[in-house]
């Protein structure tokens, strides 16, 4: 049986830096949840599944992540699909796919199946309500909108991209609206999640924090 480690939170707060980090630090395998998307999406384009089909298709794919020589690498029944899940295709299909219902039942049952064999730490939207609903160590990370909204502005200005910082705080603060009110799987703090919220912490103060979670239940 292996160590859970369960982080939730809104967009913007940080969970996959720290997730990562966390996973590092603790040797732990950092489970991609969006990357096992992603691999779903490339199963039906290579198998040139229409959109209806994506409940039954689904059922034939295996999906799993390993750490190799540091390396996250994502399988694909057996095959390394590191090299071609990053396209825009594979992101266009993902968006798509990851909305039906089926698909997202069969990915969670897998994220389970890995949780269940291996030391892991994942990080979403739902993973201490629904994906890992027995994790020892749930947390829901936050920050207060102004704060998500500044650090995003920064790293495109880093990045030489032009945003304003009043629309992107206006666009923080509706996809939580999105997520906290959608019919499947809605973003909220399990009953029984340590809430941490990062907006005066740093990276390290937060990670921290949670591998001292980790070590109370260890």
């Amino acid at each position: 049986m292996g160590m859970n480690i369960a982080i939730d939170g809104p967009a913007g707060a940080g969970k996959s830096t720290i997730a990562k980090r966390i996973a590092k630090e603790l040797s732990f395998i950092y489970v991609d949840t969006g990357a096992m998307y992603r691999a779903m999406a490339y199963f039906f384009l290579q198998n040139h599944t229409d959109q209806a089909d994506f409940g039954t298709a689904c059922q034939d794919a295996d999906i799993t992540i390993k750490y190799e020589n540091g390396e996250q690498v994502v399988y694909l029944n057996g095959e390394n699909v590191n090299g071609v899940i990053r396209t825009e295709a594979v992101g266009n299909m993902a968006s798509v796919s990851s909305a039906n219902p089926q698909v997202r039942a069969k990915l969670v049952e897998l994220q389970q199946k890995l949780a269940a064999n291996a030391d892991v730490v994942m990080d979403g939207r739902d993973i201490g309500t629904c994906v890992l609903p027995d994790a020892p160590v749930k947390v829901y990370l936050t920050a207060s909108s102004k704060e998500r909204a500044r650090r995003r502005y920064e790293e495109l200005s880093a990045k030489g991209v032009a945003c304003d910082l009043a629309q992107i705080e206006a666009d923080i603060i509706d996809r939580d609206h999105r997520d906290m009110t959608r019919e499947i799987s809605p973003l909220k703090q399990a009953e029984d999640a340590v809430l941490i919220d990062s907006s005066h912490m740093t990276i390290e103060e937060v990670t921290e924090a949670i591998i001292h979670l980790y070590k109370d239940v260890r």
